[in-house]
């Protein structure tokens, strides 16, 4: 089973990574964007098929891994063929 796992930093969080990008679009000509959030994206397969246990152990892993959780808020979703 595959799944995508997104780690974005907290709304009340300052993301200058997402500010810088906002600001470039706008000097190469997008003037209506408003905000960018910038995060990180992983896909990772895993040895089960059964969605209950992915959805534990990914959650699991952003826990103790992939998201620092005072910082950042994460999203898991299976992705079914």
């Amino acid at each position: 089973m595959k799944a995508r796992v997104t780690v974005y930093p907290r709304r009340e969080i300052l993301d200058p990574q997402g500010k810088a990008i906002r600001d470039a679009l706008s000097r190469v000509g997008f003037e209506g964007v408003e905000d960018v959030r910038a995060g990180k994206s992983f896909e990772i397969s895993l040895g089960t098929q059964d969605p209950a246990e992915a959805e534990t152990t990914l959650r699991q892993m952003c826990e103790k891994l992939l998201a620092n959780t005072v910082v950042e808020d994460y999203a898991v979703e299976l992705i079914r063929p």
